[in-house]
């Protein structure tokens, strides 16, 4: 779908401010992750945010996994 339009995308495709309050910043395995919360105990990475491209072979750390905080060593938020 094409849209000839002079409106600005922000406009047109609005963001979903209820998805962003649950994303974090995370550092895992010294890897910088964007994670949303699932529920108290697990979070699901949305985006790899490194520049290695070692990082984005890694399969626990891929887009759609999850992640427990329980087993998170040295979890900070970046």
């Amino acid at each position: 779908m094409i849209l000839y339009t002079m409106m600005p995308q922000e406009l047109i495709f609005p963001y979903e401010t209820d998805s962003l309050a649950n994303q974090q910043t995370v550092s895992y395995q010294g890897v910088p992750l964007l994670v949303e919360a699932v529920d108290g105990q697990h979070a699901q990475v949305i985006r790899v945010l490194s520049s290695d491209p070692q990082h984005f072979l890694n399969e626990q750390i891929c887009p759609g996994t999850k992640i427990s905080f329980a087993n998170l060593n040295g979890y900070q938020e970046i």
